[in-house]
């Protein structure tokens, strides 16, 4: 028999398990919760675990300022073997002795903090002509791939038993990790593939609040349901500006309105209808002018 979906609203933090993609956690989440609609903020490869930020109903509609935020992450470099994916799913290209102290690996390290231009690899979702890369890959077909700019704010040496490196990093949205561990490899003369990859944090958010699809499955559903923040809550790092009902009425269907307060800045803000308690109403933004423009809406009517 099967389940009724209802329209559930908020952001749920998982703890995505290694060997699935971030769509089927999202799907088998989106089930757990009977939840008519949800998306994700920043796909994690099927490899890798930890955080995996996901959207449902309203939040959907904010979930692209997910993409925006920095990325932490705990990750396990292999030196001495370069495979055809850039980690361990893929076959083993090369293999070279290692021959690096622990002194070579905290300079190579330093050179990646800052910005630096980075090849994604070809075995990712990135699109040429429609297409992700990884379906060329997989085709053997080369397609150009054109190096982007990233930025690593941070890139700890945590530990080394034997070739296997730990490091922490704190990147832009974009960089792939995968190409970082191959850049390492190639700083360090001995080649290198990513082992492992568990996300830490994704822009406000942190794994140590995330939940695991095992814990879901075990919980009733007032229980799983309760565990949803906000649909506001990946916007939290905006201002916040309060509006009056019939202004709030007026921007859902479209209209600008006068800036809700002089202290209020000039560019996106949380909005807000004044009531008891306050509503979240969506994002919006205030001109140089002084006017306030509607930009993403949640679907409600301000009473």
């Amino acid at each position: 028999m099967s389940t009724a979906l209802h329209d559930v609203d908020g952001i749920l933090l998982l703890d995505k398990p290694s060997g699935m993609t971030s769509n089927a956690a999202l799907q088998r989440t989106r089930r757990l919760l009977s939840a008519r609609k949800g998306g994700h903020g920043g796909t994690l490869d099927p490899l890798a675990t930890g955080l995996l930020v996901l959207a449902f109903g309203e939040a959907t509609k904010f979930s692209s300022t997910l993409l925006e935020g920095e990325k932490a992450y705990a990750a396990e470099i292999c030196l001495g073997a370069t495979t055809t994916t850039g980690d361990a799913e893929g076959a083993v290209l090369e293999r070279r002795h290692v021959a690096v102290d622990d002194a070579e690996v905290r300079a190579a390290l330093a050179g990646f903090v800052g910005s630096y231009e980075q090849l994604p690899p070809a075995y990712s979702a990135l699109k040429h002509r429609g297409r992700p890369l990884y379906h060329y890959a997989r085709a053997g077909e080369h397609v150009p791939r054109q190096p982007r700019r990233v930025e690593i704010s941070r890139l700890q040496f945590e530990g080394r038993e034997g070739e296997r490196l730990r490091i922490t990093v704190t990147c832009s949205k974009g960089t792939y990790i995968r190409s970082l561990a191959e850049d390492i490899g190639v700083a360090l003369g001995c080649g290198a593939h990513l082992a492992g990859l568990r996300r830490l944090a994704s822009g406000c958010f942190r794994l140590a609040e995330a939940v695991t699809l095992s814990d879901l499955e075990g919980e009733a559903m007032a229980v799983r349901r309760a565990r949803l923040l906000p649909p506001d809550a990946p916007l939290s790092a905006l201002p916040a500006a309060v509006i009056p009902v019939a202004e709030a009425a007026c921007m859902l269907q479209g209209q600008r309105t006068r800036r809700p307060a002089p202290d209020i800045p000039v560019g996106l803000v949380r909005l807000y209808v004044d009531s008891v308690p306050k509503r979240f109403v969506g994002l919006g933004e205030v001109t140089a002018g002084g006017e306030l423009l509607p930009r993403r809406l949640v679907a409600t009517t301000p009473r």
